[in-house]
């Protein structure tokens, strides 16, 4: 905060590594080695079509690094979604799951574009991954109606895994689910379109509190959140998984409801989303912090305090203000435009 607002290049470099460095360190214990990526390289992502001729199933294939996101999978995931694109093509189901037990998706691989910056790369260059992630999320998110996506979030998904699965129009939570948007842990900010999603779910208030802390949604408490649409126990994905590739696109809703059980609340009560919605309706961190210090929910407030504490002021700012996460009104389109602004 006390650093001189036209500060000398060498200063703006040192800070921007320094940034990185915390990015790195806090992603290095979700990412495999280089050389271990390296051996997958060419599978990274799997796609295979039916014997139906339409549906297809598309697989994150690095389960070593969690399936996280990167360029290579970018390059390959983005072409294929453009060729489906085209109204005169076929009705595709299209299901989108990680490979592995652990992950659907654990983030975007961060840590390349810090090992980027290392090497001595220009900002430039080092921003390429964000805007071409960013395009396949408008993608996704903009599919037209001939082309359905079932995305089985099965494990961890973070970040450019949230990216990836929600803007479709199916979300599947399992027990093995854990939500999270990280970003302002490392001196980020809500990308991948969150400010288009996060305000938007069914509780007003829930989007801004996911943004600001980086908490935890785990199992039903991520369809209860809105950010999946349906959740199904891990021990029916296989044949969920099968029902859906044979399916015509009229028949996903049925199927899914088939294979969907009741939600059971976990730590996201009526009650706790009630002190939610009661902190974090506000526009600015200092009244959100003022809210929280006065709450009646003394244990849960003070929780919040200390996770929030340990986040990026600049970051909470960032989220917050101008109204991020308040206009509804705006387009994936629009919203994906000002995540590569804010990622520059």
């Amino acid at each position: 905060n006390d650093t001189p607002p036209f500060s000398s290049r060498r200063e703006t470099d040192t800070r921007d590594m320094l940034r990185l460095s915390r990015v790195a360190a806090h992603l290095r214990p979700l990412c495999a080695s280089r050389r271990a990526a390296s051996t997958v390289a060419s599978d990274d992502v799997l796609f295979e079509e039916q014997k139906n001729g339409r549906n297809i199933l598309v697989t994150l294939n690095r389960p070593k690094a969690l399936n996280a996101l990167d360029a290579s999978m970018v390059a390959k995931l983005t072409p294929q979604y453009k060729k489906w694109l085209p109204i005169s093509g076929a009705r595709r189901v299209i299901v989108m799951k990680g490979a592995g037990e652990k992950a659907f998706c654990a983030g975007g691989d961060i840590k390349a574009i810090y090992d980027a910056k290392k090497d001595g790369k220009s900002p430039k260059e080092c921003c390429t991954f964000f805007n071409n992630e960013y395009e396949l999320n408008q993608i996704i998110g903009t599919l037209p109606s001939h082309l359905v996506q079932v995305a089985i979030l099965n494990g961890i998904t973070m970040g450019g895994g949230v990216g990836l699965s929600v803007h479709g129009l199916f979300r599947v939570a399992t027990d093995n689910t854990m939500f999270a948007m990280p970003e302002t842990a490392i001196g980020f900010f809500c990308d991948v379109g969150g400010s288009y999603f996060l305000p938007r779910l069914p509780h007003p208030a829930l989007g801004t509190y996911l943004a600001l802390t980086g908490a935890r949604l785990k199992g039903p408490e991520v369809a209860i959140a809105g950010v999946a649409t349906h959740y199904v126990p891990s021990s029916n994905l296989e044949n969920l998984e099968r029902d859906l590739l044979a399916a015509k696109i009229d028949e996903v809703p049925e199927i899914l409801g088939r294979y969907s059980s009741p939600l059971k609340p976990g730590q996201l009560t009526r009650d706790r989303l009630n002190a939610i919605q009661r902190c974090f309706q506000h526009d600015s961190v200092e009244d959100i912090i003022k809210a929280l210090e006065e709450d009646e929910d003394k244990e849960w407030a003070t929780q919040t305090l200390k996770l929030l504490s340990r986040m990026s002021p600049t970051s909470l700012k960032v989220c917050v203000c101008p109204r991020v996460l308040v206009e509804t009104r705006v387009s994936i389109e629009t919203r994906v435009d000002r995540d590569t602004c804010r990622s520059r």
